[in-house]
Order: structure tokens, then C-alpha cells, then sequence
């Protein structure tokens, strides 16, 4: 098979993924989001491995488009770092399975400090969705790799669980282009948004 072949295979695979997520989207996105919204804290998201890696980019999403929130890498969360997070916070618990040792020993952790869970997995009947407060569930038949092993079309479709909160989020509390560049000044996003506020100002 050509390389373009395969990258294409690829691509496809995981775009068939995301399409059919989108009949997959049920009321208890509703209920994270007004989870969130009632929030007095920041929203926390955990995981490890690849889903930790998303989580970063989900935390930092949250921020930048009006909804504060931090990453604690699992691991470190049993080792001190789960002194960061408060009974007024909203934990996002990221976990493919649902079964992730290293995520499910966060819990009894989280139950003490008393704040709020969602879990975003691919079992709605995992031991992580059971213990949350709401679990947001996305189903696909493989990974891209040719293995079916290697995090791929599952780690896809959580930043795109991630994207769609963050936004959905932002647009409920009008965050304006203001507030973006307020938060985000910097680069070309910031210089373009610098531009159309001095036109503005004129």
C-alpha cells in the first residue's frame, strides 16, 4: 500500500469516528455542562498516558475560552498534588476503559474533598462512570493504528468532547473577542485581535 494510501486509511478511520459521534452526543452533556456552570471553583482534569496528554489541552481550552481549569497528572494527584483541588471544584476524569488504576485511585481521594466528577470514557458501565456524577460516553468500533492498540481515534474523539464543553461553555457566558484577548495577547491571535480593537477604538 502507498504511503498516501495509508495516511489517508488514517484520516478516514477517524473521521468516520467524529461523525458518528455526533449521534452519540445525549443529555448528559447537558448535565456536565451545567455541572460546570454551577462550579464556584475551576474546573480539574486528570488522566494519564496519552488521555493525560488531551487532558493538558482540555485544561488549557477551558482557560482560554472563559472557564477556568488546571491539569493534575493522576499519579502525582495520590502524591500530594490533590492538595490543589477543592470541594468547590469539578474534576474531569479522563479514561478510555474506565478501568485506569492510576485514575481510579484518585477517586476515593476526590470522594474526601467532596467535589463534583465527570468521566469521559468509552463504557458508560465502567467502574470510572459509575463513580462519577456524569459520564460522557463515546463509542468507535478502532483505533487508527494498524495494531488497534496505539491511542489514536480514542484520544481524537475526547479533545473533541473537550473542544465541544469549552465552547459550548464560552457561548453561554458570551464570552466576548475581548475577553479572549485579554487571556490571550500574545502571537498572531493576539496581534490580530490588537488590530481589530484599535479599529474599533478609531
Amino acid at each position: 500500500m502507498r504511503v498516501v494510501e495509508l495516511v489517508k486509511q488514517v484520516v478516514q478511520t477517524e473521521a468516520e469516528a467524529l461523525s458518528k459521534l455526533v449521534d452519540q452526543i445525549d443529555e448528559s452533556f447537558a448535565e456536565a455542562i451545567e455541572i460546570i456552570q454551577k462550579c464556584q471553583g475551576k474546573v480539574v482534569v486528570t488522566g494519564v498516558g496519552k488521555s493525560g496528554i488531551v487532558g493538558k489541552k482540555i485544561a488549557a481550552s477551558l482557560s482560554s475560552t472563559g472557564t477556568p481549569a488546571f491539569f493534575v497528572h493522576a499519579c502525582e494527584a495520590v502524591h500530594g498534588d490533590s492538595g490543589m483541588i477543592e470541594e468547590r471544584d469539578v474534576v474531569v476524569m479522563i479514561s478510555n476503559s474506565g478501568e485506569t488504576r492510576e485514575v481510579l485511585d484518585v477517586v476515593p481521594v476526590l470522594d474526601q474533598i467532596g467535589c463534583k466528577r465527570i468521566a469521559i470514557t468509552s463504557n458508560h458501565e465502567s467502574t470510572l462512570a459509575k463513580l462519577s456524577d456524569v459520564s460522557l460516553a463515546y463509542n468507535y468500533e478502532k483505533e487508527a493504528d494498524h495494531l488497534n492498540l496505539a491511542p489514536t481515534t480514542s484520544t481524537t474523539l475526547t479533545m473533541v468532547i473537550g473542544d465541544a464543553l469549552a465552547v459550548a461553555l464560552s457561548i453561554l457566558k458570551e464570552f466576548s473577542e475581548e475577553d479572549f484577548h485579554r487571556y490571550h495577547p500574545g502571537g498572531s491571535l493576539g496581534a490580530k485581535l490588537s488590530d481589530l480593537q484599535n479599529k474599533g477604538d478609531r
